[in-house]
């Protein structure tokens, strides 16, 4: 090979190497190029998704932040649930008339969150300078406790919140909460009931409305805030203050444990007024916790006297067994069973049905009982809804009581109102169906139509018997025993019931149940009165305590004040006798 094809080979060598080793660093870059790029593109990868998972985060905690900026500042579970039912808005309940008995408003409450609270000593100090019947001990338990949330004081005053406020304690704070207010005081408490501290009802309405379905949907948060329209009740706030009047005046004139009253509609079964007294002022709930302020007219079961001597009289009349022109032997007293029974005021001789009536004899009602049977007499109690637990609109309401088994004597003491025991509502609402043509209506508390009430109403005597009624009742207040109750304009019929209560086993002469039933006007019934009163003393001057006394007239005075509002028209005629006609 030539010199210069050697040093050619040798150039093209060199150039080829050089070549090559160019290549190999391109390559080597290259690779390292695409390494840095897998390297860039997994970091950049790994930025996002931590990124991710730090937004993520952010969000879950700025989420949980924004749920509990809409709580209060516990944060439980429970105190979510307990604030909805305390924020809660209740219905407002009015009369027939609008007039509202009660309502809800706004007050502040106390609470404080122990984890924030500097000296418990100190804030303890200076609240109570502000709430002097705090309970010192208790209150720094709570505020030197790890809780996150505790009450120190419910329902503040304008007052208290601001003197508070100017105390600036950390820790301390207010929420707005609803109080059930009760303008008319104990006007119709029973009627009404009252709420606890919670705006929870627990009698009354306000517990049925609560038992209706309000407490689910205040536990489910759908009446925070919203105005509910108002619930109207059958009541008549004017007629519901004669009664209440009435009844407290009676109390004390007549020196009684007790005392309650019904005005009832006949045709409808609307309570237009209902009291039992003592009772409470609803605004102050820890009064209904006394023993003696029970319900008495639906939650009371009493022996209601010789007013059932009226359920005798027209079970009797309405079977046929009996009229008005038969007369039974009251000469002689009768003897069953070991017992003696008389009359108050014997005549000693044979009675008419009328003459039954009026003089109340417990013998010839017996013996118009014993005409019918027991096993009817049984019945037609039953029927007359007089034995059975009402449905009534409260939750107050006793079951009535009678003999597991009726025996003779059993039908005889029954016949005259011993024996057994109802409440007083029933024995008006049974009442009104001897009035009204003989159909039994189921009592309401809210407003109810003629038309309504004759869709559920249940006939239970003859029409005929329900005149024969209403001219006993009237009978029985011209020439009777229910004088007292007599109103002029009016026309009242009523029955007296004097009962003798049991003492240790045993009935007392000296320990009675009084009532008095009337109906007006009474040749066409629109309301039914109902008076009570437990163990009446006599008062001065009278010779006894029994109800023609005391009953009868208190009846006499809420008629004469309550028919004018209820839009009764007196009529003033000189034929006051009691006739018999037919609606």
């Amino acid at each position: 090979m030539s010199e210069g094809m050697l040093q050619t080979v040798e150039e093209r060598g060199g150039a080829e190497g050089e070549e090559a080793a160019q290549g190999g660093y391109l390559a080597h870059h290259l690779r390292l190029d695409g390494s840095r790029k897998m390297a860039a593109d997994r970091l950049r990868s790994r930025i996002v998704l931590a990124m991710a998972l730090i937004g993520l985060a952010y969000g879950v905690i700025v989420g949980r932040l924004a749920y509990y900026g809409f709580l209060e500042p516990s944060g439980s579970a429970g105190r979510v649930l307990a604030d909805r039912s305390i924020a809660s808005r209740r219905p407002d309940l009015t009369d027939r008339n609008g007039v509202t008995l009660a309502t809800d408003i706004n007050t502040a409450s106390l609470y404080a969150e122990p984890r924030r609270i500097v000296d418990p000593d100190d804030a303890v100090e200076m609240l109570s300078k502000v709430l002097p019947d705090l309970d010192i001990e208790e209150t720094y338990k709570r505020l030197a406790s790890k809780a996150g949330f505790v009450w120190l004081k419910r329902e503040l005053t304008p007052s208290q919140q601001a003197k508070i406020l100017s105390l600036g304690i950390p820790g301390i704070g207010f929420r707005t909460e609803t109080r059930r207010f009760y303008p008319k005081g104990a006007l119709a408490a029973h009627v009404v009931g009252l709420v606890n501290i919670d705006n929870v009802g627990i009698a009354g309405i306000e517990k049925a409305i609560d038992d209706r379905g309000l407490k689910d949907l205040r536990n489910s948060g759908l009446t925070i805030d919203q105005a509910l329209e108002p619930m109207k009740l059958s009541i008549d706030a004017r007629v519901q203050y004669f009664v209440h009047d009435e009844l407290e005046k009676g109390m004390e004139r007549y020196s009684a444990l007790a005392a309650g009253a019904v005005v009832l509609d006949a045709n409808t079964g609307e309570v237009v007024a209902m009291a039992s007294v003592p009772d409470y002022d609803p605004n102050h709930p820890a009064e209904a916790l006394q023993k003696d302020r029970l319900n008495r007219m639906s939650g009371g079961v009493f022996e209601m006297g010789s007013t059932f001597k009226m359920f005798t009289t027209a079970m009797a009349l309405d079977s046929g067994l009996v009229t008005l022109h038969d007369q039974f032997d009251a000469s002689k007293p009768i003897h069953i069973a070991g017992f003696t029974i008389h009359d108050f005021h014997g005549k000693r001789r044979m009675l008419s049905v009328p003459e039954v009536f009026i003089y109340s004899s417990n013998i010839g009602t017996a013996k118009m009982a014993d005409v019918v049977g027991i096993e009817a007499h049984k019945a037609f109690l039953h029927k007359m809804g007089l034995l059975d637990k009402m449905h009534f609109d409260l939750p107050e309401v006793a079951t009535p009581l009678e003999p597991a088994e009726w025996k003779k004597i059993n039908s005889i003491t029954i016949s005259y109102g011993h024996g057994v025991s109802t409440t007083p509502l029933q024995t008006a609402v049974a009442a009104a169906a001897l009035m009204n043509g003989g159909r039994l209506i189921p009592p309401t508390l809210f407003p109810r139509s003629r038309a309504q009430a004759d869709a559920i109403a249940t006939q239970v005597i003859k029409p005929s018997t329900s005149d024969t009624m209403r001219y006993l009742m009237r009978l029985n207040v011209v020439k009777g025993s229910g004088r007292h109750a007599a109103v002029p304009g009016y026309r009242v019929g009523g029955k007296t019931g004097t009962a003798e209560k049991v003492v240790n086993g045993r009935y007392s002469s000296k320990k009675r149940f009084n009532a008095f039933l009337a109906a007006f006007p009474i040749e066409n019934p629109r309301y039914v009165v109902l008076v009570i009163i437990d163990e009446p003393k006599r008062e001065e001057g009278a010779p006894s305590a029994v109800a023609g006394l005391n009953a009868a007239p208190m009846v006499g005075n809420i008629i004469r004040r309550s028919a004018p509002v209820l839009g009764v028209q007196p009529v003033f005629d000189d034929n006051a006798d009691p006739v018999l006609v037919s609606r």
